[in-house]
């Protein structure tokens, strides 16, 4: 198996460059999948992740461990703006005045991971984020 263990790959560790550059762009690639899909409500956060998952995944171990976290929280990002978009609807538009706010400070929360995710992962450490649903194992 190609799985590398998140405790071993500190900043000491040996992880080649190329291989710490993709890990940073599988964070990144988040923000990009988003941006482009945003005509079509920004659902497309996770779609970057998967693309470099499923490209690198039996080459690169730490590519692969990072992009299934990336890929795992912007899942659980999308999921929860999901059910918060299904309950702003299921009362009729006033619950948007309680959860437009609590969306902007998620969104900004989850910028503000991915940016540390990416920097993290350039430094050749394996980066966790927190409260993830880790679907994809």
């Amino acid at each position: 198996m190609n799985d590398i263990d998140p405790a071993s790959a500190g900043a000491g560790s040996a992880i080649p460059a190329e291989e710490r550059q993709w890990a940073m762009f599988a964070h990144l690639s988040a923000l990009l999948g988003g941006l482009l899909t945003s005509a079509v409500g920004g659902w497309g956060f996770f779609l970057g992740p998967l693309v470099i998952w499923l490209m690198k995944k039996d080459t690169m171990p730490f590519v692969a461990d990072q992009a299934k976290e990336a890929l795992n929280f912007n899942i659980t990002v999308s999921a929860i703006f999901l059910v918060l978009m299904i309950l702003g609807f299921l009362t009729l538009g006033i619950g948007f005045l309680l959860i437009g706010p609590l969306m902007l400070l998620i969104g900004i929360a989850a910028l503000v991971f991915i940016v540390i995710a990416a920097i993290k992962a350039n430094d050749g450490v394996a980066y966790r984020y927190p409260m993830t649903v880790r679907l994809v194992k």
